[in-house]
């Protein structure tokens, strides 16, 4: 079952498309990106790779790696999950998850 992508989380996945692009190439930005939506569909089915995150103000907010991304993510009715955000292991993850969370996730 495909994943519901949350506006920032959209806005994450353009901005490591650019960057990639930018970095490597058009052809390396499309493969990755490919990969992290294929890994996000493939994550509601694979609850052994879920760590909660620990953080009082993020309840039942859930993540996972790929590669040098971490996918954060809430369960959705009927086994869906609603991707809050995306970000890389090099950013200040938690003020960006705060941010990125209080935006809704598209139905």
């Amino acid at each position: 079952m495909a994943a519901r992508i949350s506006a920032a989380a959209r806005e994450r996945l353009l901005e490591i498309w650019d960057y990639t692009e930018k970095t490597w190439s058009e052809e390396q930005a499309d493969t990755y990106v490919r990969e992290l939506v294929a890994a996000i569909n493939a994550i509601a089915g694979e609850r052994h790779r879920w760590r909660s995150v620990m953080d009082d103000a993020l309840p039942n907010v859930f993540f996972f790696r790929h590669q040098h991304h971490y996918i954060f993510f809430r369960e959705l009715p009927k086994g869906t999950v609603g991707i809050v955000s995306i970000l890389h292991e090099n950013m200040d993850i938690p003020s960006h998850l705060r941010q990125d969370s209080e935006r809704d996730i598209d139905a």
